[in-house]
């Protein structure tokens, strides 16, 4: 989308999603990837866009967020190994649904569980 990543460390997944709406909605920039660390208590936002437009939304979103963000940052024109890192996150999180999203029942064997013979 662009050739800037503007990265947004803060603490909890609520204040987490005011300042991406606030980021979205202040320039032209989009979500590259994000992480939970802590528990979900430290929550790190990657967005994407041109350099002034990530300048912007990084901007907004340290003034008017529901919290003070932990740390910023903007990188502009970001090194190979840098992309590459961002893509790898951004896979996890939009690839493969978590472990946990399937229902399982108390007792219930899982799906590659083959019983021994007696």
């Amino acid at each position: 989308m662009g050739n800037a990543y503007g990265f947004m460390e803060i603490t909890g997944v609520v204040a987490a999603t005011d300042a991406l709406d606030i980021m979205c909605k202040a320039a032209d920039v989009s979500l590259a990837t994000w992480e939970r660390k802590l528990g979900g208590r430290l929550v790190t936002l990657v967005i994407e866009g041109e350099v002034e437009a990530v300048r912007q939304s990084i901007e907004a979103a340290s003034t008017n967020a529901i919290k003070k963000p932990v740390s910023v940052g903007i990188l502009p024109n970001p090194h190979p190994e840098i992309v590459k890192m961002v893509e790898l996150s951004a896979s996890r999180f939009k690839g493969k649904p978590e472990p946990s999203s399937d229902p399982k029942m108390l007792g219930q064997d899982p799906p590659d569980f083959v019983p021994e013979d007696k």
